[in-house]
This record gives C-alpha cells, structure tokens and sequence, in this order.
C-alpha cells in the first residue's frame, strides 16, 4: 500500500458530470465518501485562466479529470495550469485523467510542413509536471510512444462488447462488425471478437479532405444487423454514409458504437437524419443538451471503468485486468446484468 492515504480528485471545467460520476464509483468501492477537492478554475476579464486550490495536496496521490474538448485549447489550459498548481502545492504525484485525449489526430506528417501536435501535447503535460496519463481509445496507439511518462490506455470495446450482448442478445448470430476504414480494422477486429461476429469493411476513397468521393462495402453484409465501430464521430459525414452505403449492400440494421462524441456543427441533425437505428457514444465528451434528447443517440458511462483504474493506480494493481470482462464485468453489472 502506497504512503499516500487516499486518491485525491481535482476536475476542471471540461466535465464536471464525469468526475462527479468517477467520485460516486470510487465512494462505492472505497465504502467512504470521495468527492473532487475544492478548488476554483476560473477566467479573468481578457480569459486567462487562474486556479486555486482551497485544500492542503502536500504529499498526495492527485488525479486530475479533464478531457481536452471542445473548446479544445481552454480545457488543455485548464490541465496544464491545474497541474502547475499542484506541482507548486508539493503534490506527490499528478496523474492526469484526460478521457478524450484532444489532438490525437493529428499524430503524424501526412504532409510537408504540417505538426505532430499530439507529440507538442505530449511535451507540455509532461514539462508542466503529469507523472502519468490515464486516457481512454487514443485515436492512434503510437501515441504513447510520445511520452515518457506511464500512459495507460483503457479500450472501449469491452464495454461496448457487454452494451451490444445485452441489447442485441436476442439476434447475436445476425450481427456484423464493420469498420468504417482500412485504419480502423483492428479496433474493429478487437470489439467483432469478444462478440462472436464476423467483420467487413467500408473502405473510403477521397478526392480531397472532407469530401469522400467513393465508397466500397468489402465483405457481404446481405441480411446482417450491422455494428460500425470507431474512436471519433466528429461532424458525422463519414458515419451516415457508410450506414447508407451498408444499406444499399442489404443490410437490415445499421447501428454505430463510438467512443468518443465529439458531434461538431450538424452532426446531431445527420445522425437523427440517417438510416442508423441508433449510435452508441461514451460520456468522455459532456454532452450537449441536443446530444441528450437525440432519439437514436445513447450514451454509455465510462465512470465505473475510469473509478476502478484511479483505483488501481492508486493501489499499484493492473490496470490492464479491466480489458477483460471476468474484472470489467462485475463493475458494470448493475447495467449489464446476466451477462
């Protein structure tokens, strides 16, 4: 057991509903009360952000809940300047819990004279004083290449594997996982695997960014309940045309599972728009009140998972055991019961 008495959380502005959530979990497990401590993240005039700490983190375990979404450069602030404060406040480990890892997509030169800004990312959270990142389905695995610090990924798909068991276990042997590029097969693979389902591919042809000008079904998805599964839905083009074009090729139902709902611009309206009888997304990204009354958007938690990993960490027990459903399983059974 670690010298530190109790994990400490501190939330910044980006999510407060998911830390909330984080800290009822661990309040279960702990059988003691754990709320985020008080602190204050706020703006002057000109929109600087300023941040004080009302309680002593001398010597603590601290974990700091901020996704870095929209807005994308605040909420990355927001963590950097939290971190500074506890770093300057003697904390003895900051681990930064960033839900949707902001920036990931831009991991790599696919052109001349452009960043790898998830490496920038990288670079400033470990200069500002983060010891750990705990993060959920970086949009590209080699990221964690960019630091040098522990980053653990949690995945999606096991929880994904328990929604899709209890909601579609009436027809199990008609489902098909699709994923939506040639990039995204292994993710796929992975979630069509702990399901039992046989996987196909809609592979996209573009003529320039932003604008798909061919798409192409490979594999027969004739008379099969069809799961698109990714890590980001950002304005949902893509998405409703892959369900149109799994449509044209015979499929009966398009469903989606999407980790991450970043839902920009008219997303929302394409979704309720489109031939998918549903899309599935994490609350790693707040969603908005359009979000939340959509009639074919549901969202799953991802508390339960990010309480027992802090826990984890915290205790220095395996964080990857909650890729399995014998330890992931229990933790979401009060929703998944019977599976």
């Amino acid at each position: 057991m670690p010298a530190m008495t109790e994990p400490k959380l501190i939330a910044g502005n980006a999510n407060r509903p998911l830390a909330n959530a984080i800290a009822r979990r661990m309040s279960m497990h702990r059988g003691m009360n754990v709320a985020p401590i008080e602190a204050r993240v706020e703006r002057f005039n000109d929109q600087e952000i300023f941040v004080e700490v009302y309680e002593n983190v001398r010597g603590e375990d601290m974990f700091i809940i901020q996704p870095t979404s929209n807005p994308a450069n605040d909420n990355l602030m927001e963590l950097l300047i939290m971190t500074d404060a506890l770093k300057r406040s003697s904390a003895a480990r900051i681990t930064a819990v960033i839900p949707y890892f902001g920036y990931a997509r831009q991991d790599r030169r696919a052109k001349a004279r452009t960043p790898i800004s998830a490496k920038l990312v990288a670079n400033l959270l470990t200069e500002a004083g983060v010891d750990r990142v705990l993060t959920l389905d970086l949009h590209a695995a080699q990221i964690q290449g960019f630091f040098d610090i522990p980053v653990d990924n949690l995945y999606a798909a096991p929880v994904f594997a328990l929604d899709i068991k209890h909601h579609f276990r009436e027809r199990l042997s008609d489902l098909m996982v699709i994923s939506p590029d040639v990039g995204g097969v292994a993710r796929a693979r992975e979630l069509a695997q702990r399901i039992g389902a046989p996987l196909a591919i809609v592979d996209k042809r573009r003529e320039k960014p932003g604008e798909i000008a061919e798409m192409t079904v490979i594999g027969d998805v004739t008379g099969k309940t069809c799961i698109i599964v990714d890590d980001i839905c950002d304005t949902a083009g893509t998405l409703c045309k892959a369900a149109q074009v799994l449509t044209e090729h015979g499929a009966t139902e398009v469903h989606a599972y999407i980790t991450h709902g970043v839902l920009s611009g008219p997303a929302v309206e394409r979704v309720q728009g489109s031939v998918m009888k549903s899309l599935v997304i994490t609350d790693s990204i707040e969603p908005t009140e359009k979000v939340k009354s959509a009639s074919n958007i549901r969202i799953v938690p991802t508390a339960p998972m990010f309480a027992q990993a802090i826990l984890n960490i915290w205790n220095g027990t395996s964080v990857s055991s909650l890729f399995e459903v014998d330890t992931l399983g229990p933790i979401y059974e009060g929703l998944y019961s019977g599976i």
